[in-house]
């Protein structure tokens, strides 16, 4: 089952509330937190959050680009999120950073740089419920899909297979009804879409259109195993 989760970094931060539930079709809401120091942008803190998870029913997947992840991310938690992604080149302990994710009851989720590899993480996959594959470098939305990174995407698939998990694949950057499915093919069920559904008329739709490419193109690779994350 391929998941679509719409980045609120392009929505309209004046409206909030409402360009949220306007995907309340989607799987979860990809929330951007950035600190102009891991990456250089400035986005929602901690009162944004605690906010925008009263403000919808849709489950908030929180993307911490940010230094020092393993002292805000329990705080992010607190304030609503369901899913925490970590960035690994930031992290100063990801297996206990993650372990302390779970146990406060949000799903811990490991994210990447296009440049840093998989492979020297395989023994912390079992420690995840998701992991990120950036198909961009985090920081701005609006970038265009890195094609290099499909390869990397596969390695991935190939890797979570090995070990048996059930562990989700997220992809986020560039992912649009042009490169959904490449990345569906690769491996990924997990898709952050900001502009391509924020830029949409209608955003709904996009969710649904999106989902629908993406589960087309897993059944059409054979890999999926029709398991919702």
């Amino acid at each position: 089952m391929a998941l679509i989760n719409p980045s609120i970094l392009s929505a309209d931060f004046a409206r909030l509330a409402e360009e949220a539930k306007a995907v309340e079709g989607a799987d979860w809401l990809h929330v951007d937190v950035m600190d102009n120091h891991f990456v250089p942008n400035l986005t929602l803190g901690v009162p944004v959050v605690e906010s925008l998870s009263r403000a919808t029913r849709t489950p908030l997947d929180l993307h911490l680009m940010i230094e020092d992840p393993d002292c805000w991310a329990p705080q992010y938690i607190e304030a609503g999120a369901g899913s925490v992604t970590f960035h690994v080149e930031a992290a100063a302990a990801p297996v206990r950073l993650a372990r302390e994710i779970r146990a406060k009851g949000a799903r811990a989720s490991m994210a990447l740089k296009p440049a840093t590899p998989i492979e020297p993480y395989e023994d912390l996959l079992p420690e995840l419920d998701m992991l990120l594959i950036m198909t961009v470098e985090p920081g701005f939305g609006g970038q265009a899909f890195l094609d290099i990174m499909l390869p990397k995407i596969r390695r991935t698939r190939e890797l979570i297979s090995r070990h048996g998990l059930e562990l989700g694949l997220q992809v986020d950057g560039g992912v649009s009804a042009e490169t959904i499915e490449r990345c569906a093919e690769a491996g990924a069920d997990v898709f952050v879409a900001g502009s391509a559904v924020y830029g949409a008329d209608d955003p709904a739709k996009a969710v649904r259109d999106l989902r629908e490419k993406a589960e087309a193109a897993t059944a059409a690779a054979g890999w999926g195993r029709g398991c919702a994350h």
